[in-house]
Order: structure tokens, then sequence, then C-alpha cells
């Protein structure tokens, strides 16, 4: 069972010491706390974890602190609806807002490779409007002697061209939990000019230990791939790994599935999961158009198909794309073939407000 407490409920208010004092107290029943920082106020809810059949929904709703009590599934415990479309499905960090009906595009590096490349791509977005993009500095990769990253090396500088140019919240992929530490001392070392979105690749979605080392740490949101050849349901799992060890600031991501039945794309765009995962649980929800499609080949239409698998992500209701651009694609160490110009970047940041319009459109036609 789940009590929701009323928004901005003080934690040393009677109220809630009362409310809590009581449910510590249930036999065979433990409480976990998670504390959700949306846009404009703060959501504390108790989780009753055991034997809670027994439990009276009504007994726990007139707790004073309790603003309604919902029972839930055995899956997706935090992150689940558990149909309840009044629950919060987001939160925010360092002065950016995500949730399930806004729209964010983290456009940037898929890896970092020279400081002159992630001035150029920090300016470029700045000069548009943008506060978000990607840099990749720790890059698995199936070939072992493929490059691997600048790692630690590279930190200094993004984070300075992140401040330099008002870029709040970089996307940055994780392979070890050692990089959380060399990531947040960078950080503080430079007082915090920026924040860090934790990037948990498709190769890692089931690195179990990975997951609960990352949902420990409450400072930084994250966001998970979708295992590029496991179901949605076991994807969705590894989310709520995440969430069970106490960091549910977590964005789902769509990036394709490995089969050949995708030929000539790289993946086969899983983007209508879109709504399907907005259904299920309360996280927002981002695409990789990048690596789904895997070139930046266009159609007759002169669109590129990174561009169409886009606007299908985002007029089925995505809240986040996570893009691959680059100043010399050619030049690019990792995934260059699939990175768009910096040229391209006017016209798609165009074209997904677009896009989000006719989503917002389409959600009032069904509204009414």
């Amino acid at each position: 069972m789940l009590a929701i407490l009323y928004p901005d409920t003080p934690l040393d208010s009677d109220a809630y010491r009362d409310t809590l004092s009581f449910l510590e107290n249930l036999p065979g029943v433990s409480v976990r706390i998670h504390e959700v920082q949306g846009a404009q106020q703060k959501l504390t809810e108790l989780y009753l974890l055991g034997d809670t059949k027994s439990l009276n929904k009504e007994e726990i709703e007139a707790l004073p602190a309790v603003e309604r009590a919902i029972r839930i599934s055995d899956e997706y415990r935090i992150l689940g609806r558990h149909r309840d479309d009044r629950r919060q499905t987001g939160f925010s960090y360092n002065d950016v807002h995500f949730d399930q009906d806004n729209l964010n595009v983290f456009a940037g590096l898929c890896a970092v490779d020279t400081p002159e490349h992630v001035e150029i791509m920090m300016k470029s977005l700045a000069d548009h409007g943008q506060t978000c993009t990607r840099m990749g500095a720790y890059k698995p990769r199936t070939n072992p002697y493929s490059f691997q990253g600048h790692g630690e090396a590279c930190l200094p500088y993004v984070f300075e061209l992140a401040g330099k140019y008002g870029i709040r919240v970089i996307a940055m992929e994780i392979t070890h939990e050692s990089h959380i530490e060399e990531i947040d001392t960078c950080l503080e070392q430079l007082g915090r000019p920026t924040g860090v979105m934790l990037q948990v690749g498709t190769r890692n979605t089931q690195n179990f230990e990975l997951l609960k080392a990352i949902g420990r740490q409450k400072e930084y949101p994250v966001l998970l791939k979708r295992g590029f050849g496991i179901t949605l349901n076991e994807s969705l799992n590894a989310a709520e790994y995440l969430a069970s060890e106490g960091n549910a600031n977590v964005i789902f991501c769509l990036r394709g599935m490995k089969t050949e039945a995708g030929q000539p794309h790289r993946n086969m765009v899983d983007f209508a999961h879109v709504p399907a995962v907005k259904r299920l649980t309360r996280m927002p929800v981002c695409i990789d158009p990048s690596h789904s499609v895997g070139s930046r080949d266009s159609s007759p239409d002169g669109i590129p198909d990174v561009m169409h698998a886009t606007a299908q992500g985002i007029v089925a209701g995505a809240n986040m794309v996570l893009v691959d651009f680059h100043p010399r694609p050619e030049k690019a160490l990792v995934d260059g073939p699939q990175a768009l110009t910096m040229e391209e970047l006017p016209a798609f940041l165009d074209d997904v407000a677009l896009c989000h319009e006719l989503w917002k459109k389409r959600r009032e036609l069904y509204r009414r």
C-alpha cells in the first residue's frame, strides 16, 4: 500500500510524526519513505511493505498527514501508476523540469573528443535557447580495441564549458559505480557549474549491482535505456531497481530493438511504446532516434530518417529526445555516421517544437 501525504508536509510537523509513528508500529509492515521534488511542490510518499492486505485503506487515509492511500500491484511498486492518474509524474533538477507532459531536447556528442568540438556544440545549443545536452565521457564498446571515451580526463572542460554557456543538465553514461564519484568530485571542485543526469546504457540495463549503486545516490537523476534484446517488462523492472534503492527520479529511454528485421535502420524503432510506458508508469519517456536509425540518410522528401523517427516518438507523447550532433561527423570518434550536423540543428529543433504542438492538439482532441 502507498500513503501519499499532503503536498509540502513538513517532516518536523506533529502530523507527519504522528502518521509515521502509527505506520511504523503496524505489525508485519515496514515503511519506506520517498520524496519527490516537483516544479511547484514537494511530495512525500510512504510505501508500506509486507503484510498489507489486511490494512484498512480508510483508516490509513484518516491519518493526519495522509491525503490518500493507494493499493499497489506487485510490479513497478514505486514507479507504477497503479491506476491512479493523480500521482505526480515528474521531478525538477537543476532548474529543469521533467514530466510526462513537457519536452526536453538533449542534443550533443555521443562521445566527447576535443574541447573545441564540445564548445562549438554548447555554444550552438545556447544560441538556440537550449539548456540540456548529451556528452559521452565513458563509452562501453562492443570491440575492446575501440575508443572507450576520455573518461575522467574530459570532465573538467566539459563541465566548465557547460557553465559558460548556461547548460543546466548533461546526460552522461556511466559504466561503473566509481564514475559517480568521479563526476561528483569534479563538479564539486568546479563549484557545480552544471548538473548531470546519469545514463544507464542498453548493455547495462540488467547490470543489477550497478543499478543498485546508482539508485542509492539521490543527487543525480537517471536516464535508463531499454535493453536491446529483452522485453519491455524486464526493462521497466530494471528501472524499478533504481527506485527501490531510493532514487525515483528516473526517465525511461526507448532506443530501438536489436533485430535484423529493423534493417536498413540500425535497430527496430520501438517508439510505439511511448504511450504504453506512460500508461504503466509515472516515468517521463525519452526517445533515442540516433541509435534507432543509425545513419543521417534522408528520404525523398528531404527529411532525415532520424527526424522522421523523432516525429513518431514526439507525436506519440515523448518527453525527452536524446540525439547525436557533431560539428565534424567525419571526425567523430564514436557513431559519426549517425550524427547530424550543426547546420541541421535549427531545422531539427523547429521540427521538434512543431511535433510537440501537434501532440498537445491531439491530446485536447481526445479529451473533448
